[in-house]
């Protein structure tokens, strides 16, 4: 019998045209859930959406950090379920950018966008979320946020990465942006954890996927990686954890979750 842990749970993924967004949406469906999926690329986004379950998938085109955007995202998941009441309870925090280089030698043309996707946009959205979640709690509980409020689990699952826990010099500017997600994101667990409000963190690290051309990386330097510390991890590895940790009971946490390929000795 086909188990489906997610089913009646409504999902915001951004950044899920491709990589490990794309994943992570693909994941969430699989177990059920109705995921509303944003990225800039429409035909990207649509591509992504092809593949999912028929029936369980929204998009939103836009821009992760835009507050309209996000506005969008929350509006079309709270009525994906057919109630109004329902607000969107697992939201991923994942849209970014990289960016090679430290901060002497990063193009430093790209350090504010990055900066505005990375950390202004993830923040934006942890906090609209957050907020929708807590007055739906508050509303089933009365504003009593005991243990009623772990009735159904509620998450917000935040994509960092290694280099925001431990520090490169090769990629400080990318990493700077990464070490602030891993401080919003621990200071939303203390803060909506004991409201009944799941946050994790997710820190992968080497994965091979657009990112690195994107963000600009050397293609020679990266092969050189793989060949080092190889098989580097799939986006597919990412989501599996993400899977794992939303379908746990609603007191269960795994707050930190830190991926590396097994043979990634740093970061």
């Amino acid at each position: 019998m086909v188990q489906f842990p997610l089913q009646n749970r409504t999902a915001v993924v951004t950044g899920a045209s491709a990589g490990i967004g794309r994943a992570i949406a693909g994941r969430l469906v699989n177990l059920g859930a109705f995921c509303v999926i944003n990225g800039r690329r429409p035909e990207r986004l649509a591509d992504a959406a092809k593949e999912f379950r028929e029936g369980n998938i929204a998009q939103v085109v836009g821009d992760c950090a835009d507050d309209a955007v996000i506005t969008r995202m929350l509006d079309v998941a709270r009525l994906a379920l057919g109630n109004p009441e329902l607000e969107a309870d697992l939201v991923v925090v994942n849209a970014g950018r990289g960016l090679s280089g430290s901060v002497l030698t990063s193009d430093p043309s790209q350090w504010e966008e990055m900066i505005r996707t990375n950390v202004t946009g993830a923040a934006k959205l942890i906090r609209a979320a957050a907020q929708r979640m807590l007055a739906q709690i508050e509303r089933r509980t009365g504003g009593r946020f005991g243990p009623d409020a772990l009735a159904r689990p509620h998450d917000i699952v935040v994509i960092g990465s290694t280099v925001g826990r431990h520090i490169s010099p090769f990629s400080s500017m990318y990493g700077s942006t990464k070490f602030a997600v891993n401080s919003l994101a621990e200071a939303a667990r203390r803060e909506l954890g004991p409201k009944g409000i799941r946050v994790t963190l997710i820190e992968p690290g080497f994965v091979e996927s657009e990112f690195q051309g994107v963000a600009g990386y050397d293609p020679a330097w990266f092969a050189e990686v793989k060949a080092r510390i190889g098989p580097v991890l799939s986006p597919e590895n990412v989501a599996d954890s993400v899977g794992y940790v939303v379908s746990r009971p609603a007191h269960v946490h795994l707050s930190d979750v830190l991926i590396r390929p097994t043979r990634q000795e740093y970061p």
